[in-house]
């Protein structure tokens, strides 16, 4: 008798088991996995010539009122990539896509002058695991800047993705450049006035003296 009963809870305790697997994962087993990236795009305060990306702030914006960049300044990007699914993301790819005005000089990857995307594989990502890569670039002398504009700000997009998920993230920083000065012209005050009026008394005393000259001939 005690056998049987030890038994029946044995069944009752697997049929209970198995109730609370089936809602847990429905009838066709376990859900399928999540598949999500993040990508976050940073960029450099303005700092002095020679700096590294190891000396300077990064933030994620910088407006007009911020410190800008002037020509032939460095600039850096620093990009973090992180893994937030709930599985290993394999062959991740990174791209970025440099605006105009912008100079690349280090980074991963390469780059395509045509298309103006610097790109490269960032391998395999275990869940969370999240790995950081910064890009180096210049702004361009002031002759090659719009010559219409003495203040303007710049977009850079960067982009993961694999084949199951993507993120994108975009960074802004400001160019100012010198602006040449008009040359002011004089205004004609009382000593200009003085100028003026010598020059036309000398100018009707010749005209008189010819005159003369003029005249006796004549005779």
């Amino acid at each position: 008798m005690k056998n049987i009963l030890t038994v029946f809870i044995l069944f009752l305790s697997l049929i209970f088991f198995s109730a609370e697997v089936s809602a847990q994962f429905g009838q066709y087993g376990p859900p399928p996995p999540s598949f999500s990236i993040l990508m976050n795009k940073l960029v450099s305060m303005p700092a002095a010539a020679g700096t590294d990306a190891s000396h300077v702030s990064f933030v994620d914006n910088l407006s007009q009122t911020d410190p800008k960049f002037s020509p032939g300044q460095d600039i850096f990007f620093k990009l973090i990539v992180k893994n937030t699914s709930s599985t290993s993301l394999t062959n991740v790819t990174v791209k970025d896509y440099i605006p105009s005005y912008l100079e690349p000089l280090e980074g991963p990857g390469s780059f395509d002058s045509s298309s103006r995307i610097l790109s490269f594989n960032a391998g395999d990502f275990s869940v969370n695991e999240e790995k950081t890569y910064f890009i180096k670039m210049r702004v361009l002398d002031q002759y090659q800047l719009p010559s219409d504009k003495g203040l303007f700000c710049l977009v850079n997009r960067s982009r993961a993705e694999n084949a199951n998920t993507a993120s994108e993230d975009t960074a802004q920083f400001c160019i100012e450049k010198q602006v040449s000065a008009v040359p002011k012209v004089p205004s004609a005050g009382p000593e200009m006035g003085l100028v003026l009026m010598s020059v036309e008394v000398l100018t009707l005393g010749a005209g008189l003296i010819i005159s003369k000259i003029s005249h006796k001939k004549v005779l």
